[in-house]
């Protein structure tokens, strides 16, 4: 997320009104607030997992929030805090906050030329909807969300809702608050109950010519590249990145913070779970391979009770010679 105007250190020690401890550069500004999957120059971000120390401290973020005493990056400014997720949520909660509405559409929403918004549909606040777009009733378009020109949204979709994105905790599951956005491309279809969740601190993004059939979840932060097509009731987890020209077909899932290279693939009652970096394969299975490994897998296991059968009569053959 991008902050209004930046701020600099103090006045972000005032926002948080925790202790805390600064080290390294003091008069670096606050541009934004970002986790590190999506951090930038100019970003604040935090850290508190032995896993993401080092990656965090070599990331571009600017200033961290952090709870351990550690050397400080040339050029970076660390703020240790007892609780560096609840700093961070403070600032993110500075700046957004949810505001009931009233109105089927707010008044701040900007909607093109020539699109039609069918009866029941509710248009959140700071919405943007271009040109020529038909939404069908019944469809939620959450705050901040961006729609590009010509797109088609049928009935019971959900665009912008918050993250499914929580740490757990000794007393229950702390929720990361979404401060990002959903941006929409132009030419995109979107099926009946579709659900494309906001970005946590960035940008779940869409990008042109993309289609979706009915049931397909798209996690936050996900990065859909053009012209991908999506069959119903796939899924794809936050802060992956699928490029342009992907299939994946029905009942189909792709783990989190994976990339899926160009072109590929992936056909129905699929889930994958590792990184795809060779354009144009095709895949299958759970967990997913490569198509023609995968069937000559379950050729052979089609042969099992065979195999079985006859490894019973060599023991028994087996043992006949042996008391012989």
């Amino acid at each position: 997320m991008i902050l209004p105007k930046p701020i600099s250190i103090d006045e972000l020690l005032g926002i948080l009104n925790v202790e805390a401890t600064v080290k390294g550069k003091t008069d670096n500004m606050v541009h934004g607030i970002n986790e590190l999957h999506s951090v930038q120059a100019g970003d604040l971000s935090f850290v508190d997992n032995d896993k993401y120390y080092d990656r965090m401290l070599k990331s571009a973020a600017t200033v961290i929030l952090i709870d351990k005493e550690m050397d400080c990056p040339e050029g970076k400014t660390l703020i240790r805090v007892a609780d560096p997720l609840m700093a961070y949520l403070t600032v993110v909660r500075h700046y957004i906050s949810f505001h009931p509405q009233t109105e089927m559409i707010h008044p701040s929403a900007q909607i093109g030329k020539g699109t039609i918004i069918q009866p029941g549909t509710f248009v959140g606040e700071n919405v943007v909807i271009g040109e020529n777009c038909t939404i069908h009733s019944n469809v939620s378009i959450y705050a901040d969300t961006v729609i590009g020109n010509n797109v088609t949204i049928q009935s019971g979709s959900v665009l912008g809702a918050d993250a499914c994105y929580f740490q757990k905790r000794p007393d229950g599951w702390l929720k990361f608050d979404s401060c990002g956005r959903t941006v929409i491309g132009n030419d995109v279809e979107i099926g009946c109950c579709v659900c494309i969740d906001r970005g946590v601190s960035g940008d779940t993004y869409v990008g042109d010519g993309c289609k979706f059939d009915n049931l397909v979840q798209v996690g936050h932060d996900t990065y859909l590249g053009q012209r991908c097509l999506f069959g119903a009731q796939s899924a794809i987890a936050g802060c992956t990145r699928i490029e342009d020209e992907c299939v994946v077909w029905a009942k189909s899932v792709v783990n989190k913070d994976l990339t899926i290279a160009k072109r590929t693939t992936i056909l129905a009652i699929s889930a994958v779970d590792k990184n795809i970096t060779e354009e144009g394969g095709t895949y299958f299975g759970a967990p997913a391979s490569d198509v023609r490994r995968k069937w000559r897998e379950m050729a052979c296991a089609r042969q099992l009770p065979e195999l079985v059968e006859e490894v019973k009569r060599l023991k028994a053959e087996l043992e006949e010679l042996k008391k012989k």
